[in-house]
Protein backbone atom coordinates (compact mmCIF):
# COMPACT_ATOMS: atom_id res chain seq x y z
CA UNK A 1 0.00 0.00 0.00
CA UNK A 2 1.36 3.44 -0.96
CA UNK A 3 2.55 5.66 1.88
CA UNK A 4 0.71 8.86 2.73
CA UNK A 5 2.16 11.74 0.68
CA UNK A 6 2.37 14.03 3.71
CA UNK A 7 4.26 11.32 5.60
CA UNK A 8 6.64 10.86 2.65
CA UNK A 9 7.61 14.53 2.77
CA UNK A 10 7.53 14.66 6.56
CA UNK A 11 5.08 17.56 6.73
CA UNK A 12 1.75 18.34 8.39
CA UNK A 13 -1.45 18.28 6.33
CA UNK A 14 -1.91 22.01 6.96
CA UNK A 15 1.45 23.03 5.46
CA UNK A 16 1.44 25.90 2.97
CA UNK A 17 3.00 25.95 -0.52
CA UNK A 18 6.27 27.55 0.59
CA UNK A 19 6.80 25.03 3.38
CA UNK A 20 5.97 22.17 1.05
CA UNK A 21 8.53 23.34 -1.51
CA UNK A 22 11.21 23.75 1.16
CA UNK A 23 10.60 20.22 2.46
CA UNK A 24 10.88 18.77 -1.02
CA UNK A 25 14.07 20.69 -1.82
CA UNK A 26 15.71 19.36 1.32
CA UNK A 27 14.78 15.73 0.69
CA UNK A 28 15.54 15.90 -3.05
CA UNK A 29 19.09 17.09 -2.42
CA UNK A 30 19.67 14.25 0.04
CA UNK A 31 18.15 11.40 -1.96
CA UNK A 32 19.01 12.25 -5.59
CA UNK A 33 20.49 9.04 -7.12
CA UNK A 34 23.47 10.84 -8.64
CA UNK A 35 24.48 11.91 -5.16
CA UNK A 36 24.16 8.36 -3.90
CA UNK A 37 26.06 6.44 -6.53
CA UNK A 38 22.94 5.73 -8.57
CA UNK A 39 21.66 3.17 -6.06
CA UNK A 40 18.22 1.69 -6.67
CA UNK A 41 17.12 2.55 -3.13
CA UNK A 42 17.90 6.24 -3.59
CA UNK A 43 16.20 6.25 -7.00
CA UNK A 44 13.04 4.71 -5.50
CA UNK A 45 13.11 7.19 -2.62
CA UNK A 46 13.66 10.13 -4.96
CA UNK A 47 10.76 9.07 -7.17
CA UNK A 48 8.54 8.67 -4.11
CA UNK A 49 9.18 12.17 -2.75
CA UNK A 50 8.89 13.72 -6.23
CA UNK A 51 5.57 11.95 -6.77
CA UNK A 52 4.30 13.24 -3.43
CA UNK A 53 5.38 16.78 -4.22
CA UNK A 54 3.87 16.74 -7.72
CA UNK A 55 0.45 15.99 -6.23
CA UNK A 56 0.53 18.18 -3.11
CA UNK A 57 1.98 21.22 -4.93
CA UNK A 58 -1.04 21.33 -7.25
CA UNK A 59 -4.06 22.81 -5.44
CA UNK A 60 -6.60 20.82 -7.42
CA UNK A 61 -4.74 17.52 -7.13
CA UNK A 62 -4.09 18.14 -3.43
CA UNK A 63 -7.78 18.76 -2.70
CA UNK A 64 -8.67 15.58 -4.59
CA UNK A 65 -6.01 13.61 -2.69
CA UNK A 66 -7.15 14.98 0.68
CA UNK A 67 -10.65 13.76 -0.07
CA UNK A 68 -10.05 10.41 -1.77
CA UNK A 69 -6.45 9.49 -0.94
CA UNK A 70 -4.45 7.22 -3.26
CA UNK A 71 -7.62 5.58 -4.60
CA UNK A 72 -8.54 8.82 -6.33
CA UNK A 73 -5.19 9.28 -8.09
CA UNK A 74 -4.67 8.56 -11.82
CA UNK A 75 -3.66 4.99 -12.54
CA UNK A 76 -5.40 3.56 -9.48
CA UNK A 77 -3.01 5.11 -6.97
CA UNK A 78 0.22 4.44 -8.86
CA UNK A 79 1.08 8.13 -8.82
CA UNK A 80 1.30 10.79 -11.52
CA UNK A 81 4.28 9.20 -13.27
CA UNK A 82 2.54 5.88 -13.91
CA UNK A 83 5.85 4.07 -14.25
CA UNK A 84 6.75 6.42 -17.08
CA UNK A 85 10.43 6.66 -16.11
CA UNK A 86 12.92 8.71 -14.19
CA UNK A 87 12.91 11.63 -16.67
CA UNK A 88 9.50 12.71 -15.41
CA UNK A 89 10.89 12.97 -11.90
CA UNK A 90 13.74 15.15 -13.10
CA UNK A 91 11.16 17.52 -14.60
CA UNK A 92 9.69 18.00 -11.12
CA UNK A 93 13.22 18.52 -9.79
CA UNK A 94 14.01 21.15 -12.42
CA UNK A 95 10.78 23.04 -11.73
CA UNK A 96 11.76 23.44 -8.07
CA UNK A 97 15.50 24.11 -8.47
CA UNK A 98 15.38 26.07 -11.73
CA UNK A 99 16.89 25.49 -15.15
CA UNK A 100 20.49 25.72 -13.96
CA UNK A 101 19.95 22.82 -11.55
CA UNK A 102 17.22 21.00 -13.49
CA UNK A 103 19.74 18.43 -14.64
CA UNK A 104 22.34 19.23 -12.02
CA UNK A 105 23.06 15.57 -11.37
CA UNK A 106 23.18 14.62 -15.04
CA UNK A 107 19.49 13.76 -15.32
CA UNK A 108 18.74 13.60 -19.01
CA UNK A 109 15.09 14.61 -18.91
CA UNK A 110 15.63 17.95 -20.66
CA UNK A 111 17.61 16.37 -23.48
CA UNK A 112 14.22 15.63 -24.97
CA UNK A 113 14.00 19.28 -26.02
CA UNK A 114 16.12 18.41 -29.07
CA UNK A 115 13.51 16.03 -30.44
CA UNK A 116 9.91 16.66 -31.55
CA UNK A 117 7.81 18.47 -28.97
CA UNK A 118 4.04 18.60 -28.80
CA UNK A 119 2.41 22.02 -29.12
CA UNK A 120 0.69 23.73 -26.23
CA UNK A 121 -3.01 23.24 -25.48
CA UNK A 122 -5.21 26.31 -25.89
CA UNK A 123 -8.31 27.54 -24.07
CA UNK A 124 -11.13 29.50 -25.71
CA UNK A 125 -14.08 30.93 -23.74
CA UNK A 126 -17.37 31.10 -25.66
CA UNK A 127 -20.70 32.53 -24.51
CA UNK A 128 -23.80 31.05 -26.14
CA UNK A 129 -27.54 31.71 -25.85
CA UNK A 130 -29.98 29.46 -24.02
CA UNK A 131 -31.60 28.72 -27.38
CA UNK A 132 -28.27 27.44 -28.71
CA UNK A 133 -27.81 25.30 -25.62
CA UNK A 134 -31.37 23.96 -26.11
CA UNK A 135 -31.16 23.09 -29.81
CA UNK A 136 -27.43 22.76 -30.37
CA UNK A 137 -25.67 24.96 -32.90
CA UNK A 138 -22.89 25.25 -35.44
CA UNK A 139 -20.78 28.34 -34.78
CA UNK A 140 -17.59 29.86 -36.13
CA UNK A 141 -14.87 30.88 -33.68
CA UNK A 142 -11.69 32.87 -34.29
CA UNK A 143 -8.79 31.39 -32.33
CA UNK A 144 -5.35 33.05 -32.09
CA UNK A 145 -2.78 30.25 -32.24
CA UNK A 146 0.75 29.36 -33.28
CA UNK A 147 1.08 27.74 -36.72
CA UNK A 148 3.96 26.10 -38.55
CA UNK A 149 5.47 28.58 -40.97
CA UNK A 150 4.32 27.75 -44.51
CA UNK A 151 7.30 29.48 -46.11
CA UNK A 152 10.00 27.33 -44.49
CA UNK A 153 7.80 24.41 -43.40
CA UNK A 154 8.90 24.95 -39.81
CA UNK A 155 12.65 24.79 -40.40
CA UNK A 156 13.23 28.51 -39.77
CA UNK A 157 15.57 28.66 -42.78
CA UNK A 158 15.01 30.30 -46.12
CA UNK A 159 14.80 28.17 -49.26
CA UNK A 160 18.00 26.29 -49.99
CA UNK A 161 19.62 27.11 -46.61
CA UNK A 162 20.44 24.48 -44.02
CA UNK A 163 21.11 24.93 -40.32
CA UNK A 164 24.65 24.22 -39.08
CA UNK A 165 25.67 22.29 -36.00
CA UNK A 166 26.02 24.63 -33.03
CA UNK A 167 29.69 25.14 -32.24
CA UNK A 168 29.00 25.91 -28.57
CA UNK A 169 27.30 22.63 -27.64
CA UNK A 170 28.47 20.56 -30.62
CA UNK A 171 24.86 19.72 -31.44
CA UNK A 172 23.93 18.44 -27.98
CA UNK A 173 21.68 21.37 -27.16
CA UNK A 174 23.10 21.38 -23.60
CA UNK A 175 26.28 22.66 -22.06
CA UNK A 176 27.90 21.57 -18.81
CA UNK A 177 30.10 23.36 -16.37
CA UNK A 178 31.48 22.70 -12.90
CA UNK A 179 29.83 24.61 -10.09
CA UNK A 180 31.48 23.61 -6.83
CA UNK A 181 30.23 20.23 -5.75
CA UNK A 182 27.81 19.97 -8.64
CA UNK A 183 28.24 19.47 -12.34
CA UNK A 184 25.67 21.85 -13.81
CA UNK A 185 24.00 21.19 -17.15
CA UNK A 186 21.84 23.83 -18.80
CA UNK A 187 20.29 24.75 -22.13
CA UNK A 188 22.84 25.96 -24.66
CA UNK A 189 22.62 29.78 -24.75
CA UNK A 190 23.72 29.93 -28.37
CA UNK A 191 21.15 27.66 -30.02
CA UNK A 192 18.43 27.58 -27.36
CA UNK A 193 18.66 23.79 -27.07
CA UNK A 194 18.11 23.07 -30.76
CA UNK A 195 21.68 21.88 -31.36
CA UNK A 196 21.72 23.80 -34.63
CA UNK A 197 22.07 27.42 -35.69
CA UNK A 198 21.34 29.52 -38.73
CA UNK A 199 23.41 32.35 -40.10
CA UNK A 200 21.54 35.67 -40.13
CA UNK A 201 21.47 35.66 -43.95
CA UNK A 202 19.82 32.22 -44.00
CA UNK A 203 16.90 33.02 -41.67
CA UNK A 204 13.36 32.70 -43.06
CA UNK A 205 11.89 36.18 -43.50
CA UNK A 206 8.33 35.08 -42.69
CA UNK A 207 8.97 33.61 -39.23
CA UNK A 208 12.36 35.24 -38.51
CA UNK A 209 13.92 31.85 -37.91
CA UNK A 210 11.40 30.60 -35.34
CA UNK A 211 9.73 28.13 -37.68
CA UNK A 212 6.32 29.28 -36.39
CA UNK A 213 4.01 32.26 -36.89
CA UNK A 214 1.14 33.66 -34.84
CA UNK A 215 -2.18 33.84 -36.67
CA UNK A 216 -5.90 33.83 -36.00
CA UNK A 217 -7.70 30.81 -37.40
CA UNK A 218 -11.44 30.46 -38.06
CA UNK A 219 -12.76 27.11 -36.86
CA UNK A 220 -16.19 25.48 -37.10
CA UNK A 221 -17.53 24.28 -33.76
CA UNK A 222 -20.52 22.01 -33.28
CA UNK A 223 -22.30 22.65 -29.98
CA UNK A 224 -24.39 19.65 -28.90
CA UNK A 225 -27.89 20.18 -27.53
CA UNK A 226 -28.11 20.17 -23.73
CA UNK A 227 -24.80 21.84 -22.84
CA UNK A 228 -24.68 23.95 -19.67
CA UNK A 229 -22.42 26.50 -18.00
CA UNK A 230 -18.92 25.07 -17.67
CA UNK A 231 -19.32 22.46 -20.41
CA UNK A 232 -16.05 21.82 -22.22
CA UNK A 233 -15.53 20.80 -25.83
CA UNK A 234 -12.16 19.38 -26.88
CA UNK A 235 -10.90 19.83 -30.42
CA UNK A 236 -8.01 17.44 -30.87
CA UNK A 237 -5.05 18.82 -32.80
CA UNK A 238 -6.38 22.39 -32.97
CA UNK A 239 -3.98 23.89 -30.42
CA UNK A 240 -0.55 25.40 -30.99
CA UNK A 241 1.78 23.79 -33.52
CA UNK A 242 4.49 21.49 -32.21
CA UNK A 243 8.19 22.11 -32.68
CA UNK A 244 10.72 20.02 -34.59
CA UNK A 245 7.94 18.01 -36.22
CA UNK A 246 5.98 17.45 -33.02
CA UNK A 247 2.16 17.11 -33.06
CA UNK A 248 -0.22 19.99 -32.44
CA UNK A 249 -1.76 20.55 -29.03
CA UNK A 250 -5.51 20.49 -28.39
CA UNK A 251 -8.06 23.30 -28.15
CA UNK A 252 -10.46 23.33 -25.21
CA UNK A 253 -13.59 25.45 -25.64
CA UNK A 254 -15.28 26.38 -22.35
CA UNK A 255 -18.94 27.32 -22.70
CA UNK A 256 -21.01 29.76 -20.68
CA UNK A 257 -24.74 30.30 -21.22
CA UNK A 258 -25.96 33.91 -21.24
CA UNK A 259 -28.91 34.84 -18.98
CA UNK A 260 -32.30 34.69 -20.71
CA UNK A 261 -34.99 37.39 -20.43
CA UNK A 262 -37.77 34.83 -19.83
CA UNK A 263 -36.34 31.53 -18.68
CA UNK A 264 -34.17 30.31 -15.86
CA UNK A 265 -32.52 26.91 -15.96
CA UNK A 266 -32.53 24.43 -13.08
CA UNK A 267 -30.57 21.37 -14.23
CA UNK A 268 -32.84 20.00 -16.99
CA UNK A 269 -35.92 22.02 -15.99
CA UNK A 270 -36.81 25.44 -17.38
CA UNK A 271 -38.55 27.94 -15.11
CA UNK A 272 -40.81 30.71 -16.44
CA UNK A 273 -43.20 33.15 -14.73
CA UNK A 274 -46.52 33.77 -16.52
CA UNK A 275 -49.01 36.55 -15.64
CA UNK A 276 -52.60 35.37 -15.02
CA UNK A 277 -55.66 37.68 -15.08
CA UNK A 278 -57.43 37.86 -11.73
CA UNK A 279 -60.66 36.54 -13.22
CA UNK A 280 -58.93 33.49 -14.68
CA UNK A 281 -57.16 32.82 -11.37
CA UNK A 282 -60.49 33.02 -9.54
CA UNK A 283 -62.62 31.02 -11.97
CA UNK A 284 -60.01 28.75 -13.52
CA UNK A 285 -59.11 28.57 -17.17
CA UNK A 286 -56.14 28.46 -19.50
CA UNK A 287 -53.17 30.71 -20.26
CA UNK A 288 -50.33 30.32 -22.73
CA UNK A 289 -46.76 29.82 -21.54
CA UNK A 290 -43.80 30.38 -23.86
CA UNK A 291 -41.46 27.51 -24.68
CA UNK A 292 -37.98 27.61 -26.14
CA UNK A 293 -38.13 27.69 -29.91
CA UNK A 294 -37.81 24.35 -31.70
CA UNK A 295 -38.07 23.44 -35.38
CA UNK A 296 -41.55 22.01 -34.86
CA UNK A 297 -42.86 25.32 -33.48
CA UNK A 298 -41.97 27.42 -36.52
CA UNK A 299 -40.69 30.13 -34.17
CA UNK A 300 -43.97 30.42 -32.18
CA UNK A 301 -43.62 27.73 -29.55
CA UNK A 302 -46.07 27.89 -26.63
CA UNK A 303 -47.79 25.53 -24.24
CA UNK A 304 -51.30 25.69 -22.80
CA UNK A 305 -51.37 25.86 -19.00
CA UNK A 306 -54.41 24.77 -17.00
CA UNK A 307 -55.06 27.28 -14.22
CA UNK A 308 -57.12 25.77 -11.37
CA UNK A 309 -59.91 27.88 -9.87
CA UNK A 310 -58.68 29.88 -6.91
CA UNK A 311 -55.04 29.81 -8.03
CA UNK A 312 -52.71 32.08 -6.07
CA UNK A 313 -49.52 33.86 -7.06
CA UNK A 314 -46.57 31.49 -6.74
CA UNK A 315 -48.46 28.33 -7.68
CA UNK A 316 -46.49 26.24 -10.13
CA UNK A 317 -47.68 24.00 -12.94
CA UNK A 318 -45.29 21.44 -14.41
CA UNK A 319 -45.42 20.57 -18.12
CA UNK A 320 -43.60 17.34 -18.85
CA UNK A 321 -40.95 17.12 -21.54
CA UNK A 322 -40.76 20.83 -22.37
CA UNK A 323 -37.46 21.47 -20.60
CA UNK A 324 -33.82 21.10 -21.63
CA UNK A 325 -32.58 17.96 -23.39
CA UNK A 326 -30.09 15.71 -21.65
CA UNK A 327 -26.62 16.14 -23.11
CA UNK A 328 -26.02 12.42 -23.66
CA UNK A 329 -29.48 10.91 -23.91
CA UNK A 330 -33.11 11.24 -24.98
CA UNK A 331 -34.38 12.42 -21.61
CA UNK A 332 -35.83 15.93 -21.34
CA UNK A 333 -36.61 18.09 -18.37
CA UNK A 334 -39.89 19.85 -17.64
CA UNK A 335 -41.21 23.37 -18.10
CA UNK A 336 -42.12 24.71 -14.66
CA UNK A 337 -44.64 27.56 -14.96
CA UNK A 338 -45.02 29.88 -11.99
CA UNK A 339 -48.33 31.78 -11.95
CA UNK A 340 -48.41 35.49 -11.14
CA UNK A 341 -51.94 36.76 -10.48
CA UNK A 342 -52.36 40.30 -11.80
CA UNK A 343 -54.59 42.90 -10.13
CA UNK A 344 -56.48 45.01 -12.69
CA UNK A 345 -55.56 48.69 -12.93
CA UNK A 346 -57.17 51.85 -14.39
CA UNK A 347 -60.72 50.68 -13.59
CA UNK A 348 -63.68 52.58 -14.95
CA UNK A 349 -66.35 53.90 -12.60
CA UNK A 350 -68.65 51.02 -13.49
CA UNK A 351 -65.88 48.46 -12.94
CA UNK A 352 -65.15 49.95 -9.54
CA UNK A 353 -68.83 49.73 -8.66
CA UNK A 354 -68.91 46.07 -9.64
CA UNK A 355 -65.76 45.39 -7.64
CA UNK A 356 -67.37 47.00 -4.57
CA UNK A 357 -70.44 44.79 -4.95
CA UNK A 358 -68.19 41.76 -5.36
CA UNK A 359 -66.19 42.66 -2.26
CA UNK A 360 -69.37 43.03 -0.18
CA UNK A 361 -70.60 39.66 -1.33
CA UNK A 362 -67.43 37.89 -0.14
CA UNK A 363 -67.46 36.34 3.29
CA UNK A 364 -64.46 35.20 5.31
CA UNK A 365 -64.78 31.75 3.77
CA UNK A 366 -63.82 33.30 0.42
CA UNK A 367 -60.46 34.47 1.80
CA UNK A 368 -58.98 31.52 3.70
CA UNK A 369 -55.47 32.91 3.73
CA UNK A 370 -56.60 36.25 5.10
CA UNK A 371 -58.53 34.51 7.87
CA UNK A 372 -55.48 32.40 8.77
CA UNK A 373 -53.23 35.46 8.70
CA UNK A 374 -55.57 37.43 10.98
CA UNK A 375 -55.48 34.63 13.55
CA UNK A 376 -51.69 34.51 13.49
CA UNK A 377 -51.49 38.31 13.80
CA UNK A 378 -53.74 38.31 16.88
CA UNK A 379 -51.55 35.67 18.54
CA UNK A 380 -48.44 37.71 17.65
CA UNK A 381 -49.87 40.85 19.26
CA UNK A 382 -50.98 38.88 22.32
CA UNK A 383 -47.46 37.50 22.82
CA UNK A 384 -45.94 40.99 22.66
CA UNK A 385 -48.56 43.13 24.42
CA UNK A 386 -50.21 40.57 26.66
CA UNK A 387 -53.82 39.47 26.72
CA UNK A 388 -55.18 43.01 27.13
CA UNK A 389 -53.29 44.18 24.08
CA UNK A 390 -54.53 41.21 22.14
CA UNK A 391 -58.15 41.90 23.13
CA UNK A 392 -57.82 45.53 22.18
CA UNK A 393 -56.51 44.48 18.78
CA UNK A 394 -59.45 42.11 18.34
CA UNK A 395 -61.80 44.96 19.16
CA UNK A 396 -60.10 47.18 16.61
CA UNK A 397 -60.39 44.51 13.96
Amino acid sequence: MARDYYEVLGVERTIDAAGLKAAYRKLAMVHHPDRNGGSEDSMAKFKEISEAYSVLSDDQKRAHYDRFGHAGQPGGGQGPFGGGGFHDVNDIFSQVFGDAFGDVFGGGGRQRQQGPRRGSDLRYDLEITLEQAYKGADVEIAVPSTLTCDTCDGSGAKAGAKPQTCSTCQGAGRVRQANGFFQVERTCPSCGGAGQRLDAADVCKSCHGHGQVRKTRNLSLKIPAGVDDGSRIRLTGEGDAGTRGGPRGDLYVFLSVAPHELFERDNLDLLVTVPVPMTVAALGGEVDAPCLVSDACDGRCKASVEVPAGAQTGKTVRIKGKGMPHLNGRQRGDLVVELFVETPTDLTARQKELMQELAQSFGESQNPRNTSFAGKARRFWADILGDEGGKSRETMS
